[in-house]
């Protein structure tokens, strides 16, 4: 069952963003998320097997240039995960699925992502999800 999250989800999806995004706290991740769920311009969605929690998507809409679009908003999947007991199958398919309703139902014909360039494992779901490769960055920093 996937359902669509509420603030008071906040906490629960936290703990399994958490698993992805490590360098977080569960503490900041939550109210992050809580803000990110009460955004109408964003969207969580709760994967379940009964009534735990085993995975999720995040999307939003962007308004500024998305690399390789040509609209404006564009729907975009900014995180999805799956506990790994779980994967391989199709429940990343089903919560990718329900962040593109989301995102066509608020007015976009384009959907995007991106994944870290050594990440082989979101590279080899996006492009079996129908996403295409738009481009490559290598993104630079230096101190002042």
């Amino acid at each position: 069952m996937i359902k669509k999250a509420t603030v008071n989800d906040a906490l629960c999806v936290a703990r399994l963003a958490i698993k992805m995004w490590e360098d977080n706290t569960i503490e900041g991740l939550t109210e992050e998320l809580a803000e990110i769920i009460a955004n109408p311009e964003s969207a969580v969605f709760l994967l379940y097997d009964g009534e735990h929690a085993i995975g999720f998507a995040q999307c939003q809409l962007r308004h500024d240039y998305v690399e390789g679009t040509d609209s404006s908003p564009v729907g975009y999947l900014e995180g999805i995960f799956v506990e790994e007991a779980y994967r391989y199958k199709g429940y990343a398919k089903e919560l990718l699925k329900q962040c593109e309703a989301w995102a066509k139902d608020m007015g976009c014909t384009e959907f995007a992502s991106d994944c870290e360039l050594t990440n082989t494992g979101s590279l080899a779901f996006h492009l079996k999800m129908g996403f295409e490769e738009a481009n490559r960055v290598i993104c630079f920093t230096k101190r002042l």
